[in-house]
């Protein structure tokens, strides 16, 4: 069975990731994740009120980081698949 990430771990593994990136707290970030039947997934990133569209290869770059940090796993050998659920929302599933 496929390990799964749900959309709040989604939400903290982009801020974790922009943070990083940006050399700011994670809790100055608010994420909104997104999904549109022509672009597929995304998510709104907004730090000290400028709004930033990351596209799917940054989300799951952003997961990627949390799989190694978090979730002590190798990244780069982890599949990761975003599925939108009528339940849960947004997830990974990984494998």
């Amino acid at each position: 069975m496929a390990q799964i990430i749900n959309e709040q771990d989604i939400i903290n593994a982009i801020c974790l990731s922009q943070a990083y990136h940006k050399k700011i707290q994670p809790d100055e970030i608010i994420v909104e994740l997104m999904y549109d039947d022509e672009t597929g997934f995304g998510a709104e990133v907004e730090i000290a009120g400028q709004a930033e569209i990351l596209d799917t290869p940054a989300m799951i770059g952003a997961l990627r980081v949390w799989i190694k940090d978090v979730l002590h796993g190798d990244p780069f050998s982890t599949g990761i698949e975003l599925v939108l659920d009528d339940e849960e929302g947004i997830i990974a599933k990984l494998s």
